[in-house]
């Protein structure tokens, strides 16, 4: 590489000045590199939960119907017909919300393999934080219907009302818990490296509804029902840096 000599005064000092800004640059980014390459001394993991018991206040049932005929256009004509009868009664119970779910049609065979017919599946779903109203519209619907599953669970809105909340809480005990290791240490302080909150939830599983037996009016009798509760937790989980 040729080196260009500065000929006067004027450029001798601009040539001074570059190469002492470019040596100094070269100087800090060795003190930088040598200060990652350190290891890192009192570096401290922790975790911290807060949890709460929160009721369910949320009811989700699945009804289906189940037929058979040897037409797959008349299974299908009475399928749709007991499906629009559902949505009639549910039209009277606005705060369920009512969605169609899973429907399927499908070959049935004799011992012989030797086509017999046709079978269809249908299925409907509820979901509403009524529960006296979603019992009566499920009784309601068990004329022509049958009960699935029911599943309590927390609402979404409450769900993250309260999550915020522990999250607070959780970040709280953490540094709770970082402050005792600063004083068992003997430390000055401590600076927060990392930190992560994960929301984990203990709901309960599906409950089998048990049919109860009709009146003697033929109609079907609701049920009253208790949602229990579900445990929302939230974790804190990070490390600190001891000084």
């Amino acid at each position: 590489m040729k080196t260009i000599k500065p000929h006067s005064r004027i450029q001798r000092a601009l040539y001074s000045t570059v190469l002492a800004s470019s040596l100094l640059a070269l100087s800090t980014q060795g003190a930088l590199a040598a200060d990652n390459d350190k290891p890192q001394y009192r570096l401290v993991q922790l975790q911290a939960d807060a949890t709460r018991e929160v009721t369910n206040n949320q009811m989700e049932a699945i009804l289906f119907t189940e037929l058979n005929n040897n037409s797959p256009s008349s299974l299908s004509q009475d399928v749709t017909r007991i499906l629009n009868e559902a949505m009639r009664q549910a039209a009277k119970y606005p705060q369920v919300k009512v969605s169609t779910g899973a429907q399927s049609t499908y070959p049935v065979y004799d011992d012989k393999n030797k086509l017999k017919g046709w079978r269809a599946r249908a299925q409907i779903e509820l979901k509403s934080t009524d529960f006296k109203a979603t019992s009566d519209l499920i009784a309601a619907l068990q004329n022509n219907m049958q009960v699935q599953s029911i599943n309590f669970s927390v609402s979404d809105d409450e769900r993250k009302r309260v999550e915020n909340e522990l999250m607070v809480e959780a970040s709280q005990a953490f540094q709770q818990r970082a402050r005792l290791l600063q004083q068992s240490w003997q430390a000055s302080g401590y600076e927060l490296v990392s930190l992560d909150l994960n929301a984990m939830n203990n709901e309960r599983p599906p409950i089998m509804y048990a049919m109860k037996a009709r009146d003697t009016s033929g109609a079907m009798e609701s049920q009253n029902v208790q949602g229990g509760n579900s445990q929302l937790r939230v974790n804190a989980s990070g490390s600190v840096q001891l000084r």
